[in-house]
């Protein structure tokens, strides 16, 4: 791949995981104060916050080749 692809692919990722971990947070601020409203679905939905949030900042963190 030529430096130029790399640097697209390197800055979608970067976009991507700055986009996944917003979406992360909002989910898990929603879930939290609508807890009551969720009633046993509170853990799921908490959980599926989790895993996006993880994952955006994992695509942040990590280095492309």
């Amino acid at each position: 791949m030529s430096e130029e692809g790399a640097f697209w692919a390197t800055l979608a990722e970067k976009f991507f995981g700055i986009l996944l971990s917003i979406i992360g947070t909002l989910a898990l601020y929603y879930t939290l104060t609508t807890s009551d409203a969720l009633g046993t679905f509170t853990g799921f939905f908490g959980f599926l916050g989790i895993v996006l949030l993880i994952l955006g900042l994992f695509l942040i963190l990590v280095k492309a080749e």
